[in-house]
Order: C-alpha cells, then structure tokens, then sequence
C-alpha cells in the first residue's frame, strides 16, 4: 500500500512539473514556409523552460537584407525584453532553441540579426506570438 501511494505521488508530481503551454507563431511575410512553435513550462527550480522549434526556416543569409543569425526574444510584464539566444540550425529543416529565465513570458518573438550578442532586437521581426494565460 505504501508503494502504491508513492508511486502515485511521485505521478502527480511528475504531472504538475510537466504541464506545458505551447504557442504557434504566425505565418511570417518575411519567411511563409517557416512553421514555428514555443512551449513554456516551469522546471522543479520555479524557472520557465522555454523551447522554439522552426522548422523549414529559411537561412538568415536569405532574409532581406542578409543577416547571419536568428535571435529569439521574451518579452516579461515586469522585465521588459530579454535576449533568450540564437535558434540553432540543426539541418535545413529544423532549428531549435531551449533555454531557462527566472522571468514568466508573456510573449516572445524571433527577429534576424547581425550578432546574437544585442541586449535590443534591431533586425528584421520575423514572427511574434504570446502565451494565453
């Protein structure tokens, strides 16, 4: 019996911690083909996992004007906008970005840059969407 009420615990445990909330971008005018999600969870540490997947992206280089890199920005209610990292191509179908912030995201947004270092996004806004409460 007391096996069964760990194992049980330990579930909705793993249940609560695993709760994702995922948002699709919308179609991009910059880049149409691209499909593009985010999931936004809570790791047992309170921070927000966030993870960006696109896939058929076309390459930075592509993007008018030219650009080298794709960056991934959050936007917080209390801690205005955030860099969150580059989307890193894994092939020419799928680019990917998991990262960890201490800040609950209201809306993120992706945008094709020059360096991926910029406190302030300042290329070309490829998609935005927000996380529904």
């Amino acid at each position: 019996m007391k096996l069964l009420v760990n194992v049980l615990s330990l579930s909705v445990i793993l249940f609560l911690t695993s709760c994702k909330t995922t948002a699709k971008f919308p179609v991009s005018s910059v880049t149409p083909a691209a499909e593009i999600t985010a999931k936004k969870s809570q790791d047992s540490n309170k921070n927000y996992v966030i993870e960006v997947v696109a896939k058929n992206l076309a390459s930075a280089e592509r993007v008018d004007p030219s650009k080298k890199n794709y960056n991934v920005w959050i936007v917080t209610e209390n801690n205005g906008t955030k860099n969150a990292g580059q989307l890193i191509i894994k092939n020419a179908k799928r680019a990917s970005l998991k990262t960890s912030t201490p800040y609950d995201v209201k809306e993120i947004f992706i945008t094709a840059e020059d360096q991926g270092d910029y406190s302030y996004p300042v290329g070309v806004e490829i998609s935005r969407t927000s996380f529904k409460k």
